[in-house]
């Protein structure tokens, strides 16, 4: 099955989630909203910002990269099947990835 992730998709996150695919696509969330660098002994985790200020298309091109290779890292139970972009109209010129994953469910 697929499901969508975004940045925006915190609100309500429990951080002891006990069901697999909540716990996943929380995960996921996590780490589209975490920039790299901000998290104390885990300096890798999240999504680098090397895009900022490149065209809006380098800047996609490059975000698409960096955010499949995050989750690639730190969410293995989760496959990128697609990512698009939002744009936030209040903030214009902000990227807001949306990640169609699948993922793998033990049984």
């Amino acid at each position: 099955m697929s499901y969508q992730v975004s940045a925006t998709d915190l609100e309500n996150i429990r951080l002891n989630e006990l069901e697999t695919v909540n716990a996943v696509l929380q995960n996921i969330a996590l780490i589209l909203a975490t920039p790299k660098g901000s998290v104390p002994f885990y300096r890798d985790f999240g999504i680098s910002n090397e895009f900022l200020d490149k065209p809006m298309p380098v800047a996609k091109v490059m975000m698409i990269g960096e955010v499949r290779e995050a989750i690639e890292d730190w969410e293995p139970r989760a496959t990128v099947s697609n990512i698009s972009f939002a744009e936030d109209p209040l903030e214009p010129g902000k990227l807001i990835p949306t990640v169609e994953v699948e993922v793998a469910v033990e049984e």
